[in-house]
């Protein structure tokens, strides 16, 4: 699987490539993977554009079916069909459940840095946003468990956070997760979870665990958010779904999403169905092409001036440390040096940067060479 020669995206309205259309710059920030869709997603869509009306379409009970059969195969979590609330997006997902959490003059907890549409959404649902900064332990990136102790309450209506997490790629680790699960309850928070990138789990001793999925308690105190869009690389089909155990919970989801939530796509759920009922080796070859391109640029910054990284043990995306060179705009002054890196401000985290390495091992290798002459020439440009 090592995709070369390099697919050619320009010219065709590609988000990730317009924003550098006629400069040479690398695109590698959106999470937008420039690797081939899944081959029996593509095949799903033409199978159903064989039909010639595309109508609004009500989720299909094949796809239903198998994205219960696929979490239980895949994380062991058992759920029932009458907990699924299938809606355009995930971060439509986030929206909508902290709305269905929202009381006046209560927090939204939210472990940082992190994905950057959640940190609009304690301003979008009237929520008083409160930030728990992650930490950097030997080398990883983790939740700080006795500042979200000190931090939740019984003011706070949920905590909303990312597992793996964007953008420091961990996959957390059971006990972390029961910690915060612990929490929660304690306080009688909500936990909302952003597990869109669930399937890319790099390190082969790592395994993704939906927090939802520890017992009984935390799972009716739960929403988990699901999509298979980012690892079967089709984020363009807009489809995802909120798995809600409790039922009053899910009617005040529902409620919440009155008007927002609008669900009738034909094409992404042909995609959907064909990658939860996916049972080849395509991922896992995907996941040791991505873990191989993880521990190539792991390596190479290794030796870089100015630039530092952690281990990436799941999703595509590393999280770059520039700090040490006082950059007033990291990301400008990269994009000067042909590389297009979205800016660590955007996930609360400045003096950072994050790194897509979902690509060809040649345009990833020409990224690893611009980075480190970027750092050698910004380093040595640095005032004394």
């Amino acid at each position: 699987m090592a995709h070369e020669p390099p697919i050619d995206r320009r010219g065709t309205s590609s988000e990730k490539w317009e924003k550098y259309a006629g400069r040479d710059v690398l695109p590698l920030w959106v999470a937008d993977m420039d690797l081939p869709t899944a081959p029996f997603v593509l095949d799903a869509v033409r199978e159903r554009l064989e039909h010639p009306i595309l109508g609004y379409t009500a989720p299909p009970a094949r796809m239903v079916e198998a994205f219960v059969a696929w979490l239980h195969k895949r994380y062991g979590w058992r759920v029932d069909e009458d907990w699924l609330v299938w809606i355009p997006g995930v971060v439509t997902g986030f929206n909508v459940a902290a709305r269905a959490a929202a009381v006046e003059g209560r927090d939204l907890l939210v472990p940082a840095p992190v994905y950057g549409p959640i940190l609009k959404v304690p301003a979008n649902s009237g929520l008083r946003g409160v930030i728990s900064s992650l930490v950097l332990n030997r080398g990883r990136w983790e939740m700080d468990i006795d500042d979200l102790a000190a931090k939740l309450s019984p003011a706070t209506a949920a905590v909303l956070f990312c597992n793996p997490q964007n953008p420091t790629g961990r996959v957390y680790d059971r006990g972390e997760l029961e910690a915060l699960a612990e929490l929660a309850l304690r306080n009688n928070t909500l936990v909302i979870s952003d597990e869109i990138h669930c399937p890319i789990v790099l390190d082969a001793t790592k395994r993704h665990v939906p927090i939802a999925s520890l017992d009984r308690s935390i799972e009716a105190r739960s929403i988990s958010l699901f999509a298979p869009t980012k690892a079967f690389n089709f984020p363009g089909l807009n489809a995802a779904v909120a798995v809600i155990p409790d039922p009053i919970l899910r009617e005040e989801y529902e409620s919440a999403g009155t008007g927002l939530i609008s669900v009738h796509a034909p094409l992404a759920f042909a995609a959907l169905t064909a990658a939860f009922e996916d049972d080849s080796p395509w991922l896992d070859e995907q996941n040791a092409f991505l873990a191989g391109n993880a521990r190539r640029l792991d390596n190479a910054v290794a030796d870089m001036d100015g630039v530092r990284s952690t281990r990436v043990e799941g999703t595509y995306l590393a999280w770059l440390d520039v700090s040490a060179l006082g950059l007033a705009d990291a990301a400008a002054a990269f994009e000067d040096h042909g590389l297009g890196l979205h800016a660590g401000e955007e996930f609360g985290g400045p003096g950072f940067l994050r790194f897509n390495f979902g690509c060809a091992r040649s345009i990833l290798d020409e990224a690893i060479a611009r980075l480190a002459r970027a750092g050698r020439e910004l380093a040595a440009a640095k005032p004394v």
